[in-house]
């Protein structure tokens, strides 16, 4: 097992939400294996190299990177972020008041949005 890898247990609380590898009997060829596929993405995710530096050992980066598209696209992911934090708040273990961001506290200067700095000669203009 390697850094960032799913452990059996951790696969075996995910693993429902991927598709049938063998298309539930449908004609084409059976899916590369989810768990190697998710563990490429893991890795990628966690060192933020490139898509084309995952390590072989996942298979080829493009399907890799596929994958990960083809499962954000169709919510796969945000299901199962869904079903972990519900996991998570039935046994007590999290407190969704921590997941609120308060926007009136975060400023950012004008400059961050694109506004133009005023010059000193603007300034003192403005002021008359």
């Amino acid at each position: 097992m390697h850094r960032y890898e799913l452990t059996d247990a951790q696969w075996e609380m995910i693993a429902p939400f991927f598709p049938d590898r063998s298309h539930h009997g449908g004609a084409g060829q059976p899916w590369k294996d989810h768990r190697t596929l998710s563990n490429g993405i893991r890795w990628r995710l966690h060192t933020g190299a490139p898509w084309p530096d995952i390590p072989p050992r996942y298979g080829s980066w493009k399907t890799v990177y596929d994958r990960f598209r083809r499962w954000r696209l169709d919510g796969t992911w945000a299901q199962i972020l869904d079903a972990l934090l519900l996991r998570l708040d039935k046994a007590g273990l999290i407190d969704r008041d921590l997941w609120m961001v308060d926007a009136s506290i975060v400023r950012a200067p004008r400059a961050a949005g694109g506004a133009k700095k005023k010059s000193r000669r603007a300034a003192d203009v403005g002021r008359a």
